[in-house]
């Protein structure tokens, strides 16, 4: 390994107090301490381009390997840890937290797995190398001491595949990814979050196995997506995800857009339209100060929006297709999916609702929407109204300048009259003109279900015809009410 390369890793170390703490406790006791993972790959990343990203930092969570068993770690972190916690005890890693700095301190490991439940057989090792065979990838098969020496150790050429931007497992990919089929998620998280391309062998792996990707937790694989969606720019990982038979396991629906051919005929396929909206997506969110990002609510909708495609596929004449309601079907999907994959009940429920939206700016045509229309636009929208302009406008793909220039301008429109019927209405808070109480006061009724339906009457009213004046609402009322119970 280059010196200047060495150097900058050894002074990623010397920039942590806790660090050399931890490595003089260690070496004075005996034992080796090194630390691997994702902090020695980044300052290593860094080192090679020249600075960048990373460089000068420590990461708040560390990982930390040692030939110290563990009761031997707890018993070095006494006193000098202000916390621990061994739920991880029983694969060898101790949790502690020094000095605002949470470690992962994990004994050299020679495991062996079991390939029924992905757990492994734990076996604790002595050699460093050994420990580094046993991880996923080259480029984080790396270690440095936390010694006097600071010595990096690379034994499967991780250095020279982060500087060539190759992803490779150190040993066969095949025994890898069979040993924890979680690690070809990992790779496809790698391709955006690194920008790493795997060599053929992990690929030609990762399509042999990918029905292995069932035995792992729905928990698991929806880290692992959502970590790839955060990144800047996920769609070549994603491409990885459905072209080598991933997304089929976990996210189907994905893969069965590449069959639908786009009913206007400016995309290969709905697949990649949904890819280059989730791209604009991202680029409008990262764009926006005022928006949060990255944002997976947002990512998640732009990558499933049109999923209800296939279910609705229509052949019409003069070869023509047409995917009607695939909004309303999309959104049952999702939810489907999502729930499946155990996401949030939040974000399940924020982004079915974004898929069932995502069409009705088409209805506005040149303008034509009452303020009724508006309103309602606004209020099914609720607090997703921002994140539903963004998804809108990048479903507008269409390759003609003019048309696109069109489309803009009518979103324009309409977000403007959004803002002027806001300024004059408070839409963002629509309620009827009259609460439950005063509606069981005017009709002379307690609670119960009529309440309800007078409410939902009065607001759909409120929607209609904007605000009322408390008397006109009250004739509206008693005039509702007497059609219901004439």
């Amino acid at each position: 390994m280059p010196p200047a390369v060495q150097e900058t890793v050894r002074e990623l170390v010397d920039l942590s107090p806790v660090l050399t703490r931890l490595g003089e406790r260690f070496t004075a006791a005996g034992f080796e301490v090194h630390l691997v993972g994702g902090s020695v790959r980044d300052a290593l990343l860094s080192a090679g381009s020249g600075g960048g990203r990373g460089a000068g930092t420590v990461p708040g969570d560390l990982d930390v390997t040692t030939d110290a068993r563990p009761e031997q770690v707890l018993q070095l972190l006494r006193g000098f840890a202000s916390s621990t916690w061994n739920t991880g005890i029983a694969f060898g890693t101790v949790g502690a937290e020094v000095g605002g700095v949470r470690l992962e301190i994990t004994t050299f490991r020679a495991d062996r797995y079991d390939r029924e439940s992905r757990n492994p057989e734990v076996a604790w090792g002595d050699s460093l190398v050994d420990d580094l065979a046993r991880r996923d990838f080259t480029v984080n098969a790396m270690a440095v001491s936390l010694g006097p020496d600071r010595t990096v150790t690379d034994p499967y050429g991780g250095l020279g595949d982060l500087l060539a931007g190759r992803l490779r497992t150190p040993g066969t990919a095949v025994e890898s990814f069979a040993d924890d089929p979680l690690r070809m998620l990992r790779a496809v998280r790698f391709v955006s979050q690194l920008g790493l391309t795997p060599v053929d062998e992990v690929v030609e792996a990762m399509t042999s196995l990918a029905p292995e990707l069932g035995r792992i937790t729905p928990e698991r694989v929806q880290v692992e997506l959502s970590k790839t969606l955060l990144q800047h720019s996920p769609r070549a990982a994603l491409e990885l995800f459905v072209a080598t038979g991933l997304a089929d396991v976990v996210l189907p629906e994905l893969s069965a857009l590449r069959m639908e051919i786009d009913e206007h005929h400016q995309h290969k396929d709905v697949y990649s339209h949904s890819l280059t909206v989730l791209d604009r997506a991202i680029a409008l969110e990262e764009a926006d100060p005022d928006h949060e990002s990255p944002d997976l609510v947002l990512r998640l909708a732009a990558l499933l929006h049109d999923i209800g495609k296939p279910a609705t596929r229509r052949h019409e004449p003069r070869g023509r297709v047409s995917f009607h309601h695939h909004e309303v079907v999309g959104a049952k999907l999702v939810r489907k999916r999502l729930q499946a994959l155990r996401y949030s009940k939040e974000v399940v429920e924020a982004v079915a609702r974004l898929t069932v939206l995502h069409l009705r700016f088409h209805g506005y045509g040149r303008g034509e929407w009452t303020d009724s229309a508006v309103r309602r636009y606004v209020t099914d929208a609720g607090d997703l109204l921002l994140r539903l302009h963004k998804l809108v406008r990048s479903d507008c793909t269409t390759r003609n300048r003019r048309r696109a220039a069109a489309l803009a301008a009518t979103y324009d429109s309409l977000e403007q009259r959004i803002a002027e019927l806001s300024a004059a209405e408070d839409l963002a808070r629509v309620r009827p003109d009259l609460d439950g109480k005063a509606i069981m006061a005017i009709l002379g009724i307690g609670e119960g279900p009529d309440v309800g339906a007078a409410w939902r009457f009065l607001k759909d009213l409120r929607l209609e015809r904007g605000p009322l004046d408390p008397d006109a609402a009250e004739a509206e009322l008693r005039a509702w009410w007497a059609t219901r119970h004439g």
